[in-house]
């Protein structure tokens, strides 16, 4: 495994995880041909694609595929050694129990991490931004053009004079009226937009835009909201003065904020949330581990950390529970899984809706292929908490943060939970961007960041090829995060401005 795949050197390479697995994954780029040898003997029956996996001995009918030194699913026929095991072969396992879960109650013995800081900017709350924005949220959707509009001439003719000041974003989103605002799962959506004010790198400086009529009434997610705060549309004499205000108002924060300046911060002021998307088989043993890895690190630091994804590490939790610190984090963690798996029940949703086609094409045969490479990017610390989606983080250390696992919906929960930075691993690729908070784009493969030079921050692909470990990757992603979060560098998507648009995640009836 030590050695690289060059033009000069083309070594036919595969990944086997753990000593018990009987299947591994391609490395080679461009994959490898029926007939390819490798060291060990093992000879290839059929033409493979990078990153799928091939068996490495015979598999009868019924019998565990094992990949991680854990049963990801069942040959569904006999399946040769050296075969191209493909998602069709295999029948998944049953889920884990959510009822024979423990928390063997771990103690961190991970030595502090001393002396690392960033700059960044201090609020009065005692949070710290790794921007410095004015956020405008919306209490309802209809409510966005007009706001879109102002933004827009707030860009062009105001922003300039107040050169701190990063951005200007209109928190849109689909909720707010036409919904059973008390309706059982209502108060994911409401907790997700209040919170997503309070995020760090708006300074405190919220402005809220509402139509008039709807039923999510400003007084809902801010109880003593003040004039000055808060524009209503419906009181307004026309088109200009709707734009007018926002803009008059808006300039009243601009000014406050354009007071913030970056200052000297402990790393233990960060809020990081992990994620992946677009992931291939690569994911569990490259891009995943070295986040772990830079996650461990700014636990250590003391920053608060948080993963997300349900479905993704549903299949996993049994790995998760013994890194509980006490059995009230551990119930919280069974809860908040039956509560999804309820929600999946309810639309005759079976789990193996997730992993996509492109996860698939990626090598991954299922869901619990895919949860057991996800859940690497918590790193190995105990679990200190467990948040509800749209839940404000309370607690320094290793938090599980509940969400769907769509990209969009995930960033924006994560986002209302506090992030002020994200690091993405992605094997197949995404544009995936956040404009509230800078996002760390890490490849599974040198593939993708070869043909998305400009687009990726990190290869973890030198992992597979040998070149670099995963703790060297690791460092290198934990010192991004600092330079990013200090703004001595920015990310490829912050440079493009490659933005997607919020997606506040919604259980509760639409009317």
């Amino acid at each position: 495994m030590g050695c690289k795949i060059t033009n000069e050197n083309k070594e036919p390479l595969y990944i086997k995880v753990n000593p018990k697995d009987n299947v591994a994954i391609i490395v080679n780029q461009g994959g490898l041909s029926k007939g390819t040898v490798f060291k060990d003997g093992l000879q290839l029956l059929q033409d493979i694609p990078e990153a799928n996996k091939v068996t490495l001995c015979d598999i009868k009918k019924d019998e565990p595929i094992i990949r991680y030194g854990e049963v990801i699913g069942y040959a569904n026929k006999d399946v040769a050694k050296g075969s191209w095991l493909r998602e069709d072969k295999v029948i998944l396992p049953k889920a884990y129990s959510l009822d024979e879960l423990k928390s063997d109650f771990i103690e961190n013995d991970l030595e502090p991490l001393e002396g690392y800081t960033f700059m960044g900017y201090k609020n009065k709350d005692g949070s710290v931004g790794t921007k410095n924005i004015l956020g405008i949220t919306t209490t309802v959707q209809c409510s966005q053009g007009v706001l879109d509009v102002a933004v827009e001439r707030l860009k062009r003719e105001v922003l300039p004079k107040y050169t701190n000041v990063d951005d200007i974003i209109a928190l849109n989103h689909l909720y707010g009226c036409g919904v059973a605002i008390k309706g059982k799962g209502a108060e994911i959506p409401i907790r997700t937009i209040k919170n997503l004010a309070k995020n760090a790198n708006f300074g405190g400086e919220i402005l809220t835009v509402s139509l008039g009529c709807e039923k999510l009434v400003p007084e809902m997610l801010f109880p003593d909201i003040k004039d000055e705060n808060l524009i209503i549309l419906q009181e307004c004499n026309g088109f200009l003065e709707m734009v007018n205000q926002i803009m008059d108002k808006s300039e009243e924060k601009l000014k406050e904020l354009n007071k913030r300046k970056r200052e000297e911060c402990p790393v233990s002021d960060l809020v990081v949330g992990l994620q992946c998307g677009g992931s291939d088989a690569f994911s569990g043993v490259t891009a995943n581990p070295a986040v772990g890895y830079a996650a461990d690190l700014l636990v250590r630091a003391g920053a608060k950390v948080m993963f997300s994804e349900v479905t993704e590490i549903r299949d996993a939790v049994h790995l998760l529970a013994p890194r509980t610190i006490n059995d009230e984090v551990l119930s919280k963690l069974v809860s908040e899984m039956k509560w999804y798996d309820r929600y999946l029940e309810q639309a005759d949703v079976d789990r193996d809706a997730n992993p996509s086609p492109g996860n698939k094409k990626g090598g991954l045969s299922n869901v619990v292929d895919k949860a057991l490479g996800s859940v690497a990017k918590s790193g190995s610390t105990r679990i200190v908490d467990v948040l509800s989606p749209g839940e404000r983080i309370r607690k320094s250390g290793m938090t599980y943060a509940a969400t769907p696992a769509s990209d969009f919906v995930c960033g924006t929960q994560q986002l209302s939970s506090g992030i002020t930075m994200q690091v993405f691993t992605t094997g197949r690729g995404t544009t995936y961007n956040l404009n509230v908070s800078p996002v760390i784009k890490v490849s599974t493969n040198s593939t993708l960041k070869k043909k998305w030079f400009d687009l990726i921050d990190v290869d973890a692909g030198t992992i597979a090829t040998g070149e670099k470990t995963i703790e060297e990757v690791g460092w290198e992603i934990f010192n991004l995060i600092l330079d990013v979060a200090s703004d001595r560098k920015k990310t490829f998507a912050d440079e493009h401005k490659i933005y997607n648009a919020l997606a506040v995640f919604n259980p509760a009836p639409v009317t």
